[in-house]
């Protein structure tokens, strides 16, 4: 059946959750989404592959971009979604299609906000970034992300969390020299040499930077370690992964500075990389959203793709139905209070 959106916001998200679109298989959301907004004249649509941008052209002072990923995690026996009157059970109830149903409302119900908006529903967020279609709109189109503010609608409890950490992992070499483990003393251990490095991280003090009033907490961690050839061998390499999670007033190259000189006279390697994002609170139209949605606003402690818009020098929170730590889990479920909450919260920042 075609989305109705004129739904109220829970019967539409039990809707989106029913259309099973874990990640590579989108089409036929997206297929359904275009088709909804298809014909709403106060909006622009633009469909790169399996993600939609709808636009606003009213040539108010302000824009925004109120964004969402369509697709989901592998099924894990929860599909078709059940409500049970106080919160919707599904795959993908949480993250993130509750808040893709609250976006998806104000697309086709507020023709005349205050702010110009953007609407974009991509996919390919949990799985790659090679997939990833905001990545992709942002590559091809950036025009089309073009805002002075920017809003996912990743599950925060229905709470402001501002910006994100940036992530680097690099992998630390340790060289040794092979010998017969019962000549040990030929050789030199390069698991055995891993425990300084070990040491410096034992040793890190994190750093608690406070960016427009929120106090961030970086964390430098060994996430995996390898080495080792043989039961017999004293090996002459070992691998430790290390994480660093940092906070946004630092750049990648900034970031990679510092843990090179953390690990000064070891060999390090980048493996992955993603910038942070700043929050932005001062500027107006975060204010203002600050303001709608009332209560403590919170840093963001993960990555989430807020971060994509740091790269375009756009602002951005998370703010969404659904508890974060349900993401990904059987159990996965979003409060109805939730749902309604964040459409009005959002109605009204938009002047509805």
């Amino acid at each position: 059946m075609a989305l109705d959106l004129t739904a109220d916001v829970v019967a539409l998200t039990e809707a989106l959750v029913d259309i099973e679109s874990v990640s590579r298989n989108e089409q036929q959301i997206s297929d359904q989404i275009e088709a909804a907004l298809t014909g709403l004249d106060h909006l622009h649509l633009t469909r790169i592959g399996n993600s939609l941008v709808a636009r606003t052209e009213l040539g108010r002072p302000e824009r925004v971009v109120i964004a969402g990923h369509v697709d989901t995690v592998p099924l894990n026996d929860n599909l078709p979604s059940r409500n049970d009157g106080t919160l919707l059970h599904g795959l993908g109830s949480c993250d993130m299609k509750g808040g893709v149903a609250v976006a998806l409302k104000l697309a086709a119900e507020v023709d005349d906000p205050v702010r110009d908006v953007t609407y974009v529903f991509y996919d390919g967020e949990e799985i790659a970034s090679e997939f990833n279609g905001l990545r992709i709109i942002a590559e091809q189109r950036p025009d089309l992300l073009d805002a002075d503010f920017a809003i996912l609608m990743e599950p925060s409890d229905a709470g402001v969390e501002a910006g994100c950490q940036g992530t680097l992992r690099v992998e630390v070499t340790t060289r040794g020299e092979r010998a017969h483990s019962a000549r040990s003393w030929r050789g030199v251990n390069a698991i055995h040499g891993a425990g300084k490095v070990l040491d410096r991280l034992n040793a890190y003090v994190a750093r608690r930077p406070v960016i427009d009033g929120l106090e961030y907490h970086e964390g430098l961690n060994a996430v995996l370690i390898s080495g080792g050839v043989a039961t017999n061998v004293v090996p002459d390499e070992c691998v430790i992964t290390v994480n660093y999670r940092f906070a946004p007033d630092l750049t990648e190259d900034e970031a990679l500075a510092f843990v090179t000189d953390f690990f000064d006279g070891y060999e390090v390697v980048v493996t992955d990389s993603a910038p942070g994002a700043r929050p932005g609170l001062d500027r107006p139209a975060a204010k203002a959203f600050v303001e709608a949605v009332g209560g403590e606003v919170k840093p963001k402690f993960g990555w989430t793709d807020v971060a994509r818009f740091t790269v375009l020098g756009i602002p951005a929170v998370n703010y969404g139905p659904g508890d974060p730590v349900l993401a990904h889990k059987q159990e996965e479920h979003v409060p109805l209070d939730q749902l309604r909450r964040c459409e009005k919260t959002l109605r009204t920042w938009l002047g509805a």
